[in-house]
């Protein structure tokens, strides 16, 4: 027997040589790769979604800002542009008064009371051929074409549903009120005077505009 061999292991299980065996296990070297392989995997996602989050809040470099029209942008108000020159007063235009219709006095009748309501009174009369019996509507107001932001607009406050007109080739600054078979009077003086109130200092509207 060798002496390699312990006691009561002679036979077959008799070891030859003279260094015994290692009796430990075989390491398990294929789950440890597995193992370390995998947790460098979570590691890197724990780090994409860092990245990610750091990302989503940061702006990538640029200003987080709050959802919503108001926090992404600041809205600025800009009154709308107002007339450069002020309308004349009743009392500096000068209007012609014209009968259409077949009803006689209507045209005295109503240049005495825009008379009333602070206007200046010029012809009185019935309407030219032109317009005679052709006017359909309440009335038509006719001047040069420098009335049109100007004078008509004031006078078209006693006569808010009248055709507004202008005349290029027409001289002077007197304005026209034909009256049309529709005519049943002018604008009651209140809201006449309201309007004019209105026209003289007009609300400014105002237009928003974002800036990011």
């Amino acid at each position: 027997m060798s002496m390699l061999t312990p006691p009561g292991m002679g036979g077959r299980y008799r070891i030859r040589g003279n260094k015994y065996p290692r009796m430990r296990r075989p390491r398990r070297r294929g789950r440890l790769v597995v193992l370390a392989v995998a947790s460098v995997a979570v590691l890197g996602m724990i780090g994409w979604g860092t990245l990610q989050l750091i990302d989503v809040f940061t702006g990538n470099g640029r200003k987080a800002s709050a959802a919503g029209a108001k926090a992404d942008c600041e809205s600025k108000v800009t009154p709308s542009p107002t007339a450069t020159a002020p309308l004349p007063e009743p009392g500096g235009i000068t209007v012609n008064v014209f009968n259409a219709t077949t009803r006689s006095g209507l045209a005295k009748q109503t240049a005495d009371e825009l008379k009333k309501r602070g206007f200046k009174i010029g012809d009185v009369g019935n309407a030219t051929k032109e317009f005679d019996k052709k006017v359909k509507g309440t009335g038509i107001l006719l001047g040069p074409g420098a009335s049109e932001t100007t004078s008509l607009p004031v006078l078209a406050t006693q006569l808010t549903a009248a055709e507004r007109r202008t005349d290029a080739a027409r001289k002077g600054k007197d304005v026209d009120l034909i009256i049309g078979t529709a005519f049943k009077g002018l604008t009651k003086k209140a809201d006449a005077d309201k309007a004019l109130a209105a026209l003289a200092k007009p609300e400014p509207t105002s237009t928003d505009k974002q800036t990011c």
